[in-house]
């Protein structure tokens, strides 16, 4: 269960709470901010895997923001950094804006517009143990491979400098 599901359920004083299902009820909302840190507060973290793109995070300013991170530079050699453009008409624009080479050069990976890793069946499955920082939208237990697996979601701009670094960073000192 996600942990804002059991965080949910122990309020209204059951064992578990459906997918979807709302509760009126009293939350300790410092528990629930637990489960968010920003980028300052997981600095460091040790990453094995950077995903930029998917239906969330593959938009044309996605790439464009990641390719003014890394261009000239190469990711750390431990960390695979997958690219998945959201549709094909946003890959053959990355195409031509130069975007794809410039991601290749700093050795990104780059899979066909589609479902990805989120999914947790293909492209980037993570396996026990390993991190990854994701500009997808859902972080659950399982959701992308081993249940594990740590997932961080993040902006564009934090796993481009993250898989720099090899580890969570702040895309700022980029800029």
């Amino acid at each position: 269960m996600h942990p804002l599901h059991q965080i949910l359920a122990r309020a209204a004083g059951r064992e578990k709470v459906k997918p979807g299902e709302f509760i009126v009820s009293k939350v300790d909302f410092a528990e629930i901010n637990d489960l968010y840190l920003s980028v300052s507060q997981a600095a460091g973290k040790p990453i094995h895997q950077a995903l930029i793109g998917t239906c969330t995070g593959g938009r044309i300013n996605d790439i464009k923001t990641a390719v003014e991170i890394l261009k000239g530079k190469k990711i750390s050699p431990w960390v695979r950094l997958l690219v998945i453009p959201v549709s094909s008409q946003i890959l053959r624009k990355c195409i031509d804006l130069g975007y794809i080479q410039i991601l290749l050069d700093s050795g990104a990976t780059l899979a066909t517009p589609s479902c990805g890793p989120c999914l947790g069946a293909h492209e980037g499955v993570l396996a026990p143990g390993e991190n990854c920082i994701s500009t997808s939208s859902r972080n659950f237990p399982g959701r992308m491979g081993s249940t594990e697996a740590k997932v961080f979601l993040s902006s564009p701009a934090t796993a481009a400098a993250s898989a720099l670094k090899g580890a969570i960073a702040d895309p700022r000192e980029f800029f």
